[in-house]
């Protein structure tokens, strides 16, 4: 098994082409980390949700991580961290990045399967928000690992 460094070029391919990751924030030297469904583009994660625990915090620490791991046949896989800030795109300051992340997230499978479905079904009120917000990247690291062809 060889273990590759990628690129940051390899590391955005990679994230464009899977939609599930684990974002990690802290609040008073605590960590925190949670499964979030995103989009990938142009130097940014973008992602629905509800207020909650992770929103608390992102508000009060901005610096983020988002960690995606997948894995291949024979003990192969991937994985990508992205280091970056949290920012919200609330109503009425941010419109047309709001429209650009509903796009973004519609156009994937299953992008609705998360906290803010799950709230809204449980809920007796459908005035359950939509929060959105993007994470800016400063930094992606990434390893492959790959079958030796010797």
């Amino acid at each position: 098994m060889l273990i590759n460094e990628m690129t940051e070029a390899e590391c955005g391919a990679f994230l464009a082409n899977v939609s599930v990751g684990r974002l990690g924030c802290s609040l008073n030297d605590q960590p925190y980390v949670v499964t979030i469904t995103f989009a990938f583009e142009s130097g940014y994660l973008y992602v629905i949700s509800t207020f909650g625990q992770k929103i608390k915090w992102m508000r009060a620490n901005p610096k983020v991580c988002v960690e995606v791991t997948e894995t291949g046949p024979n003990a192969q896989w991937t994985s990508v961290i992205a280091n970056g800030r949290y920012q919200e795109l609330p109503e009425p300051q941010f419109p047309d990045e709001r429209q650009h992340a509903r796009k973004l997230l519609g156009s994937r499978n299953q992008w609705g399967q998360n906290a803010f479905a799950e709230r809204r079904l449980k809920s007796d009120s459908d005035l359950i928000p939509p929060l959105y917000f993007r994470i800016q990247i400063e930094s992606m690291t990434g390893l492959r690992a790959v079958e030796d062809a010797n």
